[in-house]
């Protein structure tokens, strides 16, 4: 092998290296390797991924919470749909969960509305008096809250269905209890009534004009009928007037975007709901924003037109009779959203 040399000055004679010179002459052609530097922390882009991750996952895990929180039963008929989506919505008067202490017995449903979404038009929510003449599938003429009675949630969407011609697609029953939690949730609602009342079997206590209203006494605003003169249709004014101001205070931004809020009303909302065992919490939202459509400046609310509100057909005492020819076609115009208030009565 040839000798290697090293650099050699100008003019000098190259010199032979040995082993150990060349290993040194190799390290200083090899370049150092480079220093690790200490990695920058960036605590504020980590505290944004936390929020952020917080921000996604809190909604997701109100949902399955309240999801699991609603109890279902069957309700629905399994008709062919209809246009649009129909809720029907019933209150029931049952005394098992509390709200009301006077000794009642059974379960009837003391608050019957339906709610016709369309695809496009007119959003409308629509009272059906319970003391509506009507013919309940296999038990013939009767008031419309004994479909209840005789036959739970199913036979009253049986009736429903036959009255309107509508196909309901969500059913959904809320206690009494379940009122007056709502409403306390949401800080009480403002309810207004043009007479004074003293009404025992309510326990309404009332003065002339508008108040805010706490949840018993709004549950008892929504209840009474025997000190209104209109009966039936001026109690069924005041629950849709108790909905829609339940709708108002939880539509602002204060109870939208505060937790401890939305965890208070979903928890008092769905403690006394009962839903179909098609229906789940997203079906909720989708109804809730269709209240406020219905409610709102754009919406139609009221009652069917009545022909007689004191009908007599026998054996049954005194109901509320729909006008014979306008009713139907009210229906088909409340399906297809070509609603106006000028159709509706008790508005």
């Amino acid at each position: 092998m040839p000798p290697s040399y090293a650099p050699a000055a100008h003019g000098a004679t190259p010199v032979a290296l040995t082993g150990v010179g060349k290993r040194h002459a190799a390290a200083l052609r090899t370049p150092a390797p480079p220093v690790a530097r200490r990695r920058r922390r960036h605590p504020f882009r980590a505290l944004l991924l936390v929020i952020l991750v917080l921000l996604l996952a809190w909604p997701v895990g109100l949902l399955l919470w309240a999801n699991g929180k609603i109890q279902h039963i069957e309700a629905l008929s399994g008709a062919a749909n209809t246009a649009g989506t129909t809720y029907l919505l019933a209150g029931s008067d049952s005394r098992a969960d509390g709200a009301v202490a006077d000794g009642t017995a059974g379960q009837r449903s003391d608050t019957i509305m339906v709610m016709q979404v369309p695809s496009s038009g007119t959003a409308s929510l629509v009272s059906l008096p319970r003391d509506t003449l009507v013919e309940i599938p296999g038990h013939g003429l009767n008031k419309l809250n004994a479909a209840y009675s005789l036959g739970g949630p199913e036979l009253l969407t049986q009736t429903v269905e036959g009255l309107t011609g509508l196909t309901v697609d969500h059913y959904i029953e809320i206690g009494m209890g379940g009122v007056k939690n709502v409403v306390d949730a949401v800080g009480g609602v403002e309810l207004c009534y043009d007479r004074d009342v003293a009404d025992e079997l309510s326990g309404l206590q009332w003065t002339a004009g508008c108040h805010t209203a706490d949840g018993t006494t709004a549950l008892a605003f929504a209840r009474m009928r025997y000190s209104d003169p209109l009966g039936d249709l001026g109690r069924a004014e005041r629950q849709r007037q108790v909905v829609s101001a339940v709708v108002q205070e939880v539509a602002t931004p204060a109870t939208l975007l505060n937790p401890a809020d939305q965890v208070q009303l979903i928890d008092a909302g769905t403690g006394s709901l009962v839903v179909d065992t098609d229906t789940n919490i997203i079906d909720l939202g989708q109804m809730a924003l269709g209240f406020r459509a219905a409610t709102g400046p754009e919406g139609v609310v009221g009652t069917p037109p009545v022909g007689d509100p004191d009908y007599h057909p026998g054996g049954i005492g005194s109901t509320i009779l729909l006008d014979q020819e306008l009713a139907p076609v009210f229906f088909e115009r409340m399906r297809d959203g070509e609603l106006a208030q000028a159709d509706v009565g008790g508005s």
